[in-house]
């Protein structure tokens, strides 16, 4: 595993490019009256990616968390472009990031962060029918991908190094989908 990148330096930003504050007067049924902040929409969506090497093999990514500063193990997963779909911001990500596109893909949910103070969703996808394909990506190193069985999912999740929330309810989606224990609305 590459060793953590080095912070130099910490400061505030009152705007970056990614958060945008607002504040948001609300009055209950009740009449109670509350100013809630939250970040500002923005942006096109996100994906997660469940890219399925076989009927029982998930491919995982390492890549390094700034807000941890440490390696995290988790899903493929991104932003959408301007005029596109989940499914092809899913097929890009895929390619960027693990090397593998794929023929089949499929929307099983979609997943907020906190929806307490952010609009954000990300669409889970369930990648299947891989083939070989990468494409240049934004990663500032190659991300690690490492197969892992679904089965074994439960020695995924009490790992040190897996804490990332979407992708760990992609993973229990996408193994209930695949088991027939889970149907799409």
């Amino acid at each position: 595993m590459p060793k953590p990148p080095i912070i130099h330096a910490t400061r505030d930003v009152e705007h970056s490019r990614f958060l945008r504050l607002e504040q948001v007067d609300l009055e209950f049924s009740n009449g109670e009256r509350r100013t809630y902040e939250r970040m500002k929409p923005g942006g096109l969506g996100a994906v997660v990616i469940v890219p399925m090497l076989d009927d029982e093999t998930v491919l995982l990514v390492r890549e390094y968390g700034v807000g941890l500063e440490r390696y995290e193990l988790g899903l493929p997963k991104g932003r959408l472009d301007q005029d596109e779909t989940a499914e092809q911001g899913a097929n890009r990500e895929l390619k960027e990031e693990v090397g593998y596109g794929a023929r089949k893909l499929k929307i099983l949910h979609n997943l907020s962060l906190s929806p307490s103070y952010m609009t954000h969703m990300a669409h889970v996808v369930l990648a299947q029918d891989l083939y070989p394909e990468r494409l240049p990506g934004d990663e500032p190193e190659p991300l690690d991908v490492v197969p892992w069985k679904l089965a074994d999912l439960h020695t995924l999740v009490a790992r040190d190094d897996v804490t990332e929330g979407r992708s760990i309810a992609a993973l229990f989606m996408a193994r209930e989908y695949l088991a027939g224990r889970m149907k799409l609305s």
